[in-house]
């Protein structure tokens, strides 16, 4: 008995699940990045679900393209945005917050005593 067809309808049915994964993750952070209140809060959302969602939808590539050289080229690609993203990210915020721009929870914290919320 021939099984090829139902492996490869496994494997299609596997890798559609990570690259619909990966774009919800990017659509997740698309949508963080829209509602989310300050620079930082935005550039976390960005910065995870960009880095997570391109590695869901990098192996569900790599799995549609089998044992070939595009599956070694796309395991780089993912190698590289796995290490570049969150390096940016981290050089971005940091430069952020040396010019100056401070995180939202720093600028609008309730002082002790005050009446609008704070601890007495």
């Amino acid at each position: 008995m021939d099984y090829g067809f139902w492996i490869d309808l496994a494997l299609d049915i596997v890798s559609a699940g990570f690259v619909i994964t990966g774009a919800v993750f990017v659509l997740a952070g698309a949508i963080g990045v829209i509602r989310l209140p300050d620079f930082y809060t935005r550039m976390h959302a960005a910065g995870v679900t960009d880095t997570l969602g391109a590695e869901m939808i990098v192996i569900g590539l790599m799995i549609q393209g089998g044992l070939s050289l595009i599956t070694v080229k796309l395991a780089l690609l993912g190698v590289f945005v796995f290490l570049t993203s969150p390096t940016a990210t981290h050089a971005v915020a940091n430069a952020a917050y040396k010019s100056g721009l401070k995180p939202l929870l720093t600028r609008y914290r309730p002082h002790a005593g005050s009446d609008d919320g704070g601890a007495a």
